[in-house]
């Protein structure tokens, strides 16, 4: 029977040779100053004094310096600050490379990037490209993701002899190779210093869109080379600041000599410098409406690439069209408007002779003959003599009979006359009165028509009216005997007016009846 024993490994003199093995290395660590752990010799480039050693080999008796114990709370990366006190405001600027790498990390690890124990000449930096930020460094690797013959970049495809600083002309030497026409031509238009442009995003590249910024490029901008607005640009300000006013690049082409301001495109569009304008003219004092509007400039502004100062009245283009003769100024659009010259807008009843009825239809010219216009005679005898059969009995106004309406019939009135037509005279033919023609002259008193009857033999004057009435001439008289004597009045009946009136009616003759006897009163 076996008899339980423990294992050789956890005898006692297994576990003193253990215990002897591990103070043997312990001691030979502290004797080599750390060199029994090292992977290989620190490096020894030296620096700026950080700490009082300028390298990493100044350290190698140290290693606390770098390497925390397992007990404790640092890392690695809290050791690095502590002599790299400058890498510590780094960390809290994202804007910065360590700062955008420690927004990426959970933890702080230099080690990734700044392995050490590489011997004494080896580098301190090694970058990965995958995931370094790039950008932060004012130039992204969006276009420089593998080069022309496919194979990606890595970084000492730029960065040769280090990462800092960057050998500038390194980029025309890439870019000849890949274009040896239009590398040389960029940098003699741009300039040799690439970064002062050029980010890594290629958004100036063939695929660049103006139309992104306020000017945009239409019409014959947009076959122009850049060169062409944004002479001797060197950086990207001096792209952005470039002046987006015409006259900046049109001042040679401005034939109106700056007398219209820097704004070109007010009136030209990039369609055509010279062929094509959209001028609103409306923008001005002097509107163009009607046919004005389709009027080439040439025929108002007759002055080659004279606009302002042009004249606006009518008759400086329209003098040669003034059938007037200049009669009535120069105000054409008082009577012609600016759809057709010919049709005239004027409104007669402004002047003195204002037309009505048949006037209203009469052409121009039947009243003003020989173009005459100014000074035409107002009165109707002036166009009607001819018509006028009374030969100018009554005159030159002919409506005082005559209306516009219609020359036929007329509208005379006897009433507006110094005789007016009352009883028996209404209806009779002017021709009763108005013998041979005559009008303006004839008579207006009854004797000139009734003359005296033969028993009147002249007693009683031309005054036919005193006894007389225009409603029956024959009718004897009636009315009341003027009154004489103190009594006044007479009984006289059935005794006739040439009874006592034997020589006029202004003497009566009592004598004939009464003899000698002088009547009484009452008698």
């Amino acid at each position: 029977m076996i008899k339980n024993r423990p294992l050789g490994c956890m005898t006692f003199p297994a576990l003193l040779a253990s215990f002897l093995t591990l103070l043997a290395i312990v001691v030979s660590a502290f004797a080599a100053g750390g060199g029994f752990f090292s992977v290989g010799s620190l490096n020894a480039h030296d620096g700026a004094n950080l700490g009082g050693v300028t390298s990493h080999s100044g350290i190698r008796n140290d290693c606390s310096k770098c390497h925390p114990a397992p007990w404790e709370a640092d890392t690695m990366g809290d050791r690095c600050v502590k002599c790299h006190v400058d890498l510590a405001a780094q960390l809290l600027d994202p804007k910065t490379i360590h700062g955008a790498l420690k927004g990426q990390q959970a933890i702080l690890n230099c080690r990734p990037c700044h392995p050490d124990h590489r011997g004494p000449d080896a580098a301190l930096t090694r970058v990965v490209p995958e995931g370094f930020p790039h950008s932060v460094t004012n130039f992204a690797l969006t276009a420089h993701v593998k080069r022309s013959d496919g194979i990606p970049f890595s970084c000492s495809d730029c960065h040769i002899r280090s990462f800092k600083p960057f050998e500038k002309n390194l980029c025309a030497d890439c870019h000849k190779e890949r274009d040896k026409v239009f590398t040389p031509a960029h940098i003699n238009e741009f300039g040799s210093d690439c970064l002062a442009c050029h980010d890594g995003v290629d958004r100036y590249d063939k695929n660049f869109d103006h139309n992104v910024f306020a000017f945009k490029l239409d019409g014959k901008h947009v076959g122009l080379v850049c060169l062409k607005c944004h002479l001797n640009a060197r950086t990207i300000a001096d792209l952005r600041n470039i002046s987006t006013d015409c006259q900046s690049c049109h001042t040679k082409d401005d034939a109106h000599q700056a007398r219209f301001g820097p704004a070109c495109g007010d009136c030209h569009i990039t369609a055509g410098w010279q062929q094509s304008v959209k001028f609103d003219h409306n923008l001005v004092d002097y509107k163009l409406i009607g046919k004005h509007a389709s009027v080439d400039c040439a025929k108002c502004h007759t002055v080659p690439h004279k606009f302002k100062g042009t004249p606006t009245d009518c008759y400086s283009c329209h003098a040669k069209d003034d059938k007037h003769n200049g009669q009535y100024g120069k105000e054409c659009d008082e009577c012609h408007t600016s759809t057709i010259w010919e049709h005239e807008k004027l409104d007669h009843s402004k002047f003195a002779f204002p037309l009505t009825g048949a006037h209203s239809t009469v052409d121009c010219l039947k009243c003003h003959q020989n173009s005459v216009f100014k000074g035409a005679p107002v009165i109707c005898y002036g166009c009607h003599q001819k018509d006028d059969k009374h030969k100018g009995q009554y005159g030159e106004q002919c409506d005082l009979c005559h209306a516009t309406t219609a020359w036929k019939p007329s509208t005379f009135s006897h009433q507006k006359t110094s005789f007016p037509l009352t009883g028996a005279h209404t209806n009779l033919l002017c021709t009763s009165c108005h013998k041979n023609g005559q009008f303006q002259t004839a008579p207006n008193f009854c004797d000139g028509c009734h003359g005296d009857p033969a028993f009147h033999s002249g007693l009683f004057g031309v005054e036919c009216v005193s006894c007389h009435s225009t409603s029956n001439w024959s009718a004897k008289y009636t009315g009341p005997h003027p009154s004489f004597g103190e009594g006044g009045g007479i009984r006289h009946g059935g005794a006739g007016c040439r009874d006592c009136h034997t020589v006029n009616l202004m003497s009566a003759v009592c004598t004939k009846c009464h003899g000698g006897k002088n009547p009484g009163k009452g008698d």
